[in-house]
């Protein structure tokens, strides 16, 4: 049997927690350049709970978040803010999305046991948080008239991002934190992990951003 690497989301939100009381994070060290989703590694062994300002560090070592994006001078207060923001102001399906950090990518898989693409990620997030049943491909969930289309500078934490990473629009999807970074399934051979947007990478490959209507009281 093929053994998965599952979510630790209790101590996610142990090391969140510590955040809040601990201040701000230490910067990341220099890694050579932003992050290419086809150089992503798995997690590495996971080490003993780190103090709270190497908790950005420690997610880098697990392959569960990408190196700043250029420019950012280290991103100090910047990953203070979004992680505090998971904590504090996110809600649920955030804190849902973000449990699911080291789950493998596997084309085609639905569920943490078997394993997440792009959009069976983000579709299991919004049903197992929300309630709502995105359908199942990226291009589809982002031309739903169940999902409002917005800016780039009205983006909230909970919405759908879209990119374009195989010469097709709307071609991958993922879940936006605030400040700038977002959570995904990249690629065969990596896991869930959090990236940047305002990297090159990801800025330039943009093509848009949807949000769920809440149904009315």
């Amino acid at each position: 049997m093929k053994t998965l690497v599952l979510p630790r989301f209790p101590r996610l939100i142990a090391l969140l927690s510590a955040l809040a009381l601990g201040g701000a994070l230490a910067a990341p060290p220099a890694d050579g350049g932003p992050p290419n989703p086809n150089a992503a590694e798995a997690p590495k062994a996971a080490a003993s709970q780190p103090a709270p300002a190497g908790l950005q560090r420690f997610l880098q070592q697990q392959g569960w978040i990408g190196p700043p994006a250029e420019g950012d001078g280290g991103g100090q207060a910047d990953e203070s803010t979004w992680l505090s923001g998971v904590r504090d102001g996110a809600g649920a399906l955030v804190r849902k999305a973000m449990g699911f950090l080291g789950v493998p990518y596997v084309r085609g898989g639905n569920n943490s046991e078997q394993g997440f693409d792009c959009s069976g990620f983000t579709r299991y997030v919004f049903e197992h948080s929300l309630g709502f049943v995105l359908p199942r491909r990226a291009d589809e969930q982002a031309q739903s008239d169940r999902l409002l289309s917005i800016d780039r500078a009205e983006l909230k934490p909970g919405d759908l991002v879209f990119f374009n990473t195989m010469r097709r629009t709307f071609s991958h999807v993922g879940i936006y934190l605030g400040d700038g970074k977002f959570i995904h399934a990249p690629r065969a051979g990596a896991v869930v992990r959090v990236e940047d947007m305002r990297d090159a990478y990801w800025s330039r490959r943009f093509t848009g951003a949807r949000r769920a209507q809440q149904p009315e009281s």
